[in-house]
């Protein structure tokens, strides 16, 4: 009997060593592909203060085509940010806020697991920061092996009223100028730009120097020409200053028209009242 409860011992410690095992192994370099660096350069980190408290859909990219997300909500509450991540499958079982390393040595309680709901899949993730490479690791369901994964929270996919008084400037209603530079393509804007403040509310008239320009998006809401003298003009909303805000721009220059992916930044030193 004694030698009985002595084998039943030892393939219990057995088991639990495997299961330790399992958990504790990281994916080297041969079993990684598709590893590219998310954060661009220039980018500014985005904490919580900068952003009212609320949900949002905020768009995620991530250093591996591997990590499949579809979806992401960020949530900010109380000074923190954190991201429910709509995954593909389940092919990741736990994540980890951390290196694949740290990772590895975790206790089970300080993974985050694998949601579900109907047949949805979620991770739940703290975000110290957008516009800023947030690290974390990624356990394998298949291959049982954490692999490390960089996280890339856009910013510029807010909507407006995700932002506080932009970068703490406050604008009484009325009419002003501002300096604001467009990247990302050949495109060009006339500059200065008119902002137009109304019940708090910012917006800008985008006059681009051609009429080869057909429609622009902002915040996934298609916006159509207006008549200028100098090329064609979009009205925009101004989710904030001194940071690169997406707008993307559908060119008739190149045929098939195609859309073309930039970023405006208005600069609040400029901001002057217009005449």
């Amino acid at each position: 009997m004694k030698r009985l409860l002595a084998v039943v011992l030892l393939l219990m410690l057995g088991c639990a060593a495997l299961a330790e095992g399992e958990m504790g192994q990281v994916a080297d370099t041969a079993d990684m592909t598709d590893v590219v660096d998310v954060v661009e350069p220039g980018m500014t980190p985005v904490t919580a203060a900068a952003l009212n408290d609320g949900t949002y859909e905020v768009a995620v990219e991530s250093s591996s085509s591997m990590f499949k997300v579809v979806g992401c909500v960020l949530t900010v509450a109380d000074g923190q940010m954190t991201a429910t991540l709509r995954m593909k499958s389940e092919s990741y079982s736990y994540m980890y806020p951390g290196s694949a390393e740290e990772a590895a040595q975790a206790d089970e309680a300080e993974l985050l697991p694998l949601e579900t709901e109907g047949e949805s899949f979620f991770f739940t993730l703290p975000v110290p920061a957008l516009d800023a490479g947030v690290d974390c690791a990624a356990f394998s369901a298949k291959k049982q092996l954490w692999y490390p994964r960089t996280l890339l929270f856009r910013a510029d996919s807010l909507p407006p009223e995700a932002w506080r008084e932009a970068s703490g400037v406050e604008l009484a209603d009325g009419a002003y100028l501002v300096n604001a530079t467009l990247e990302g393509g050949r495109a060009r804007l006339v500059d200065p730009v008119t902002l137009t403040v109304e019940n708090g509310v910012c917006s800008a008239r985008l006059v681009f120097a051609t009429t080869k320009i057909d429609y622009v998006i902002v915040n996934g809401e298609k916006l159509l020409p207006e008549a200028a003298d100098e090329g064609v003009a979009f009205t925009v909303p101004v989710a904030a200053f001194d940071r690169g805000l997406s707008i993307i721009v559908d060119s008739t220059a190149i045929q098939p028209a195609t859309e073309v992916d930039y970023t405006v930044t208005f600069d609040s030193a400029s901001i002057a009242a217009a005449e």
